[in-house]
């Protein structure tokens, strides 16, 4: 039970990567508030982790809206009295040519990628900084360091939060909190699967051709990522034991990137 006790706030936790993350810190002992927008979704994740013995609460967060969020986490202490362990992850995927990108939709990426992990962070903080510890997860992406075609909104978003947790990282330092982003290659999940027929379209190639192509074609196995695999550096990272390790970003991604 490396997560004992630890208390979680998870956003985009009702489904995909988030979803898993959850699941596995509940299996490592911790307590999670899950955090969605898609209330369906929060409340069957609470139910599977209360299922298997676990402690969650749902919680409706829209992301860009500070509100929301000050509200969500506030909920998270009420309830579990502490907060151990931030995970933005909530997120969404637009692709377009730059030519052919509507600005609403470049905002929209990069409100809910990057402004909502600056406000899941500062809500978060001032409960950390009291108790004088606390680990700051970032879901960042390969392309945090890569770009790729029609990604300039995704791609930007991913690469301004890695500077957000590289701050948080000397921010953080002397009230016990670390810092560091996750980013794994492609995760088959509904945000990928909707991608590729979307990029064989504005390509011009095969569906396939996307997969062994555009995904998979930098990896050195040519296999996806799975949701385990980015759960569970999730799970590492927040028991790491000291600030040996924050600042960082660590590549799940099957060679995709090497850094």
């Amino acid at each position: 039970m490396k997560l004992k006790d630890n208390v979680a706030v998870i956003t985009g936790a009702g489904s995909g990567i988030g979803r898993e993350i959850a699941l596995e810190f509940c299996r490592a002992g911790a307590k999670v508030a899950i955090c969605d927008i898609n209330m369906q979704g929060a409340h069957d994740t609470v139910a599977e982790i209360e299922a298997a013995g676990g402690s969650a609460i749902a919680i409706e967060m829209d992301v860009t809206d500070e509100a929301a969020v000050n509200a969500g986490v506030d909920k998270a202490f009420a309830r579990f009295g502490r907060i151990d362990t931030m995970i933005s992850n909530a997120g969404v995927q637009i692709v377009h040519p730059i030519e052919d990108f509507p600005y609403a939709d470049f905002r929209k990426v990069m409100d809910i990628h990057v402004g909502g992990g600056f406000l899941l962070t500062k809500a978060c903080v001032k409960y950390m900084y009291a108790q004088k510890s606390g680990a700051l997860i970032y879901m960042g992406s390969a392309h945090s360091h890569e770009a790729s075609p029609l990604k300039s909104a995704y791609v930007a978003a991913k690469h301004a939060l890695l500077g957000l947790g590289r701050v948080m990282a000397k921010e953080g330092a002397k009230h016990g909190v670390r810092s560091n982003v996750i980013c794994p290659g492609f995760v088959k999940t509904p945000l990928v699967e909707k991608q590729i027929p979307e990029q064989a379209r504005s390509l011009g190639i095969s569906e396939e051709e996307v997969v062994a192509r555009i995904m998979l074609g930098d990896t050195v196995d040519q296999e996806f990522t799975t949701i385990k695999d980015v759960a569970d550096v999730a799970v590492f990272l927040a028991g790491f034991g000291s600030n040996a390790l924050t600042g960082q970003s660590i590549l799940v991604s099957h060679g995709w990137h090497m850094a």
